[in-house]
């Protein structure tokens, strides 16, 4: 059972977890041990609030494929538990972080006083600039 939050959590049935193969460098043992994690979630098939589903499969992460299935490659550590932690714990933040409402934005004013200073330096720097000018006698 994962645990994402006090009201959701999501049933072991419901999570693929394959061995497969690791990339990259390793040497020998990377050649021989299924050390990856290959996690496949399906979003429509499962125990998820149907809310929390919308949210998911509306959420901007190149993880979620069209058909509604998060797919996580956890390769990082040596051992495959250590993966399959790693692999498990980026689903749960994968939910948190797609479930989170976002603050709206509340634009703010400049203050009173920072627009005086602002205005009074361009005052001082027109004077500065002024003063370069060739004085000619008429």
């Amino acid at each position: 059972m994962l645990i994402i939050s006090n009201n959701i959590a999501i049933a072991d049935h419901q999570i693929e977890l394959h061995a497969i193969r690791a990339q990259g460098a390793g040497g020998q043992n990377v050649n021989k041990v299924s050390s990856a994690i290959h996690l496949r979630f399906d979003i429509h098939a499962s125990s998820l609030p149907e809310s929390v589903q919308q949210q998911l499969l509306t959420y901007p992460d190149s993880r979620i494929s069209s058909e509604g299935i998060i797919i996580i490659k956890a390769q990082q550590f040596r051992h495959q538990e250590q993966n399959r932690t790693d692999a498990l714990n980026r689903l749960k933040k994968l939910i948190k972080t797609a479930i989170t409402i976002q603050k709206k934005r509340r634009p703010t004013r400049k203050t009173g006083s920072s627009i005086k200073r602002r205005l009074e330096s361009k005052n001082r720097r027109a004077k500065l600039k002024s003063l370069r000018k060739k004085f000619t006698d008429s």
